[in-house]
């Protein structure tokens, strides 16, 4: 199945800034994520969305990608990919026309020590777990050597035999018949399946796959400052290598849970207060929450809705290290929704001299967030 262009998952342009990027990424993972999602293809979007972002986020995997899209440069004519009606591959025919004595010298050897595979793992954690931190255990299935064999797929006592079919190669040269005259096509020998080697007697562990599926647990240490789509490399936590190669790296995806009273932007946080009329107007000292414990806040006297306040140090940590961010306060002034009839003549009062009409009315809701941020200090 064909991929979908990266750009058009991330319903982005390709001129799009890395900010852009990240943001649309964000929005996309948060509402595809598998934790959320409920629909039967969201987690095969979210594989997707991360697949796309892990590429365009990255400046080299990006330039390559810009050139040559989801195809590798480095495929095409050779190995085992046919070249016209049945033919062999081109460098079977390069090497049957120009004397290469079978490419051995340009073939990967079978048996050569090999990387294992990658493996990825998404971690979804909360607002507070990212910002601060944290050390936790997880379980991956991944493929690991055989204790039993030590991964040679033998029988203990026994061990590989080279291939008698392809002469420990890996592969069988099959000649044709072609307008070109009479060539060599190579395939990869199936007696061995490619390795060169055969196994006569078995491991009854692993039944001569010199690998099995375990659940390991491993040890994560989430660096503070982690940031929701950002993903941590645990180098040899992959695949077991292959003949004796080793190991892939696992990579953890970070998804974090949105706060209900915060938002962050990079370092910093940003959450709403709300005051009344008098204290915007008379000024006041309040107290408001951040990440790090309550603090006091100077409200000055004529402060008008939607002021902005800074609070320094108070944001979150960089992931990298660089210091701490801010944790900004926009400040919202709130109409009480019951008043009495005396204040309710103070203010008529008040609009009269003033030449103002009567304020309007503001849903309670955002009060009993606040309320709740607060208590879960």
């Amino acid at each position: 199945m064909n991929k979908r262009d990266y750009y058009e998952v991330l319903g982005i342009s390709k001129s799009a800034s890395k900010d852009e990027i990240k943001k649309a990424y964000r929005k996309l993972s948060k509402q595809y994520h598998p934790d959320i999602n409920k629909e039967p293809d969201a987690a095969d979007k979210f594989k997707e969305i991360t697949e796309a972002y892990e590429v365009l986020s990255d400046d080299q995997k990006k330039s390559h990608y810009d050139q040559f899209g989801h195809t590798d440069p480095n495929q095409g004519f050779g190995g085992g990919s046919d070249f016209g009606g049945g033919f062999g591959g081109f460098e079977d025919i390069f090497n049957t026309f120009f004397g290469s004595g079978g490419g051995s010298s340009r073939r990967r050897d079978p048996n050569a020590p090999r990387q294992g595979a990658d493996l990825q793992y998404t971690m979804t954690v909360s607002f507070e777990e990212a910002a601060f931190g944290k050390e936790t255990d997880i379980e991956i299935p991944r493929e690991e050597t055989c204790e039993t064999c030590s991964g040679s797929g033998a029988k203990p006592g026994t061990k590989p035999e080279t291939c008698q079919h392809c002469q420990g190669t890996g592969q069988l040269n099959v000649e044709q018949n072609t307008p070109f005259g009479r060539i060599v096509n190579r395939r990869t020998c199936h007696h061995c399946n490619g390795s060169g080697k055969e196994i006569k007697h078995k491991c009854s562990t692993c039944g001569g796959a010199g690998k099995v599926k375990k659940r390991k647990k491993i040890h994560v240490k989430i660096p503070a400052g982690i940031d929701d789509g950002q993903q941590l490399r645990m180098a040899g936590q992959g695949e077991a290598g292959i003949n004796g190669g080793p190991s892939g790296d696992l990579y953890v995806v970070f998804h974090v849970r949105q706060h209900e009273f915060f938002e962050r932007d990079g370092d910093d946080i940003y959450c709403e207060m709300p005051i009344t009329f008098v204290q915007a107007s008379l000024g006041d000292e309040i107290e408001v929450p951040t990440l790090h414990g309550k603090v006091k806040l100077k409200i000055p006297t004529g402060t008008q809705t939607g002021k902005k306040f800074r609070l320094k140090g108070k944001g979150v940590p960089n992931v990298r290290g660089y210091g701490v961010g801010d944790q900004y306060i926009i400040v919202r002034i709130i109409t009480p929704t019951k008043l009495s009839e005396k204040q309710k003549q103070l203010l008529r009062e008040f609009a009269e001299l003033s030449g103002n009409s009567p304020i309007g009315e503001h849903e309670e809701s955002f009060f009993s967030k606040v309320k709740r941020a607060f208590k879960s200090e």
